[in-house]
């Protein structure tokens, strides 16, 4: 592609200290590029780690179908279960069917109050979904029984408690009529296990309890609000909601992940788009400053052209002789930006707690960004395709000044000096 020539004089250009590595805007040139190519990695492999993290855990919690009812509240959910294992649809998707109990009270202890979503679940089917994402505390999960409570980490250090203490729980669902009006729900239980997640939403807001006890405490018996079913692949949701509409009667609700996360799949997805296109900016202004240090060197080698045209060297090797030397820029600089931004990617977390230490100040703190740590996920694809993409910003940017070059007029050049 490159004649010895063109390689021997780019390079020699390129070694100048007056211009190319030596000159100041080639530098600048090099370090926007390093610096763009390194925080886009960084940046893309974060927010695809909140991605698949958030998501991850989200749909850890709930099911990939839900499955409800108009009327609030799906009875014979056993039968209902049954019928579905019975499609061979459901049956070769899904890998779990759970019937689940769940509303919303206030958790009181020690003078404490917070909000909390109480959620009924077979110890079975905790074991086997729940517990497999989460770290458990106290009393193993397969000894609880009917009136005992599994409470997220931050909410029993919010209200104050340790294993064996009791949580009074208050709910206006089922609430006793009386002459005063309408007594909201009061039932205390003692907390035997807690579970972390990982995710503030969860570990300071949800309660697990034998499905039993929350049909009892939700005064729906033999009742459950939804049906969770978790698929063997999360992307492929809509054959099976398809065939459970099918499937069901009249008055069943069925939705799936994004379905009920739309809002912040489709925020995440925004964000993700956006910052990559203001920290592209970055790499399009290194690219400029590539184009002025060509169009500086062109102009100060124009006597160094002349000759070269005079010799014998060809408009086309000119113009060649530029483009690499431009694009070796792009290129030792996308090299670094590579090397840097997988390290920093990879180490994100050890980063963040050395920052933290050095100013004083959480960082990430976990209430704001429902993530106790700060995730990351390398994409070999999406590293390849920014390297790709600054490189092609160097090439282009090498494009006018080369051509400006192979058109410089040997004569007119050398009738001048």
């Amino acid at each position: 592609m490159f004649s010895k020539l063109e390689r021997k004089v780019a390079f020699r250009y390129l070694s100048a200290k007056k211009r190319g590595f030596g000159s100041v805007i080639s530098w600048v040139s090099l370090i926007g590029i390093t610096l763009g190519v390194t925080t886009l990695i960084v940046v893309m492999s974060v927010m695809g780690g909140f991605h698949e993290t958030l998501l991850a855990r989200i749909v850890g919690m709930n099911g990939h179908v839900v499955v409800y009812h108009q009327n609030g509240a799906i009875k014979d959910y056993d039968f209902l279960i049954d019928k579905m294992r019975q499609n061979k649809i459901v049956t070769a998707n899904a890998v779990a069917i759970v019937p689940i109990a769940e509303g919303q009270v206030m958790a009181s202890a020690r003078g404490n109050n917070t909000g909390a979503m109480i959620r009924g679940i077979r110890i079975s089917d905790l074991l086997n979904n729940v517990a497999t994402t989460a770290k458990i505390y106290g009393q193993p999960l397969d000894k609880i029984t009917d009136g005992q409570l599994i409470a997220g980490a931050s909410l029993t250090r919010n209200l104050g408690v340790t294993m064996g203490d009791k949580i009074s729980l208050i709910s206006a669902n089922g609430a006793t009529p009386t002459p005063f009006g309408a007594m909201p729900r009061i039932m205390a239980y003692p907390v035997m296990s807690s579970f972390f997640m990982g995710m503030y939403e969860y570990d300071s807001g949800y309660i697990f309890m034998p499905l039993e006890t929350a049909q009892k405490y939700l005064n729906i018996s033999d009742a459950v609000t939804h049906i969770d079913l978790f698929l063997k692949n999360p992307e492929d949701t809509r054959t099976v909601v398809d065939s459970l509409s099918r499937l069901l009667p009249d008055g069943f609700i069925i939705r799936d992940w994004r379905d009920l996360n739309r809002g912040f799949v489709g925020a995440l997805q925004v964000e993700s788009n956006v910052m990559f296109l203001i920290l592209l900016l970055i790499v399009i202004v290194a690219a400029f400053n590539i184009v002025s240090s060509l169009v500086m060197l062109v102009k100060d080698k124009s006597r160094d052209i002349a000759v070269l045209r005079t010799f014998g060297v060809s408009r086309r090797s000119m113009m060649k002789i530029f483009i690499l030397s431009g694009t070796s820029i792009g290129l030792v600089g996308t090299l670094f930006g590579i090397v840097f931004g997988v390290i920093i990617a990879i180490y994100i977390e050890p980063i963040r707690h050395f920052f933290q230490w050095l100013t004083g100040r959480d960082l990430f703190p976990a209430d704001l960004y429902y993530l106790s740590e700060l995730p990351s996920k390398l994409v070999l694809s999406q590293v390849v395709g920014i390297a790709l993409l600054a490189i092609g910003l160097a090439f282009l940017a090498t494009l006018y000044p080369a051509w400006k070059a192979s058109n410089t007029d040997p004569v007119d050049v050398l009738r001048n000096e």
